[in-house]
Order: structure tokens, then sequence, then C-alpha cells
């Protein structure tokens, strides 16, 4: 069974950092592209940033110059680091995984930014 599992979210205090990270586990194909959209209560769900198995990568202007995303292809694993974090950085953010085949969705992990 594949899955992607997510963890590093928290409560962290205005001006804070977490690092988010996203492991795909199981029978998997080799994988493309891979990124986190963030979904905060009430609003569609947006693309934070995305990465390509080669490293180019490309954020939403809200994160850029607060964010970096960064992947271990050998271990399947994608990362955000998330500086100088705002309260309206608050939400579920949720890792993909895109296949040959389909895309892989993490279960989500809160991420909460409030003094």
């Amino acid at each position: 069974q594949v899955q992607l599992v997510e963890s590093g979210g928290g409560l962290v205090q205005p001006g804070g950092s977490l690092r988010l990270s996203c492991v795909a586990s199981g029978s998997i194909s080799r994988i493309s592209d891979m990124g986190w959209y963030r979904q905060a209560p009430g609003k569609q769900r947006e693309l934070v940033a995305a990465i390509t198995r080669g490293g180019s990568s490309n954020g939403a202007d809200s994160v850029k110059g607060r964010f970096t995303i960064s992947r271990d292809n050998a271990k399947n694993t994608v990362f955000l680091q998330m500086n100088s974090l705002k309260p309206e950085d608050t939400a579920v953010y949720y890792c993909y995984a895109d296949t040959s085949f389909r895309r892989l969705w993490g279960q989500g992990t809160q991420v909460t930014v409030s003094s």
C-alpha cells in the first residue's frame, strides 16, 4: 500500500520556524513532481510550493522569501522549511507526489501560527 506520511506541524509563534517532512512509502513507481498545498478554514486549498525531480521549484507569492522546498529523491521525501511564519500561514498542509499513474496525497498536518 502506497502512502505519504507528513510530520513537523505544530503551534509556533509569529516570526518562528517549522520544517515539514513528507515521506512516500510502499510499492511506488518513480516519483516526478512533489509539493505542498495548504487549506485554511473556509478557504480553498492552495498550492504553496512544488519541486521537480531535478530540483526546479516554484512557490506562491505569499511565501516567497520565507518558505523553501527541497527533496531527497533517494528517500522519496520532500521538505518544506517555513521561516518568518505569520498568522495567515495557519492551515492544514498537505504534501503530494506525482507518479506515472496518479497523484498521491498525504493526510495533512496542522500548522498554527499564534501568540
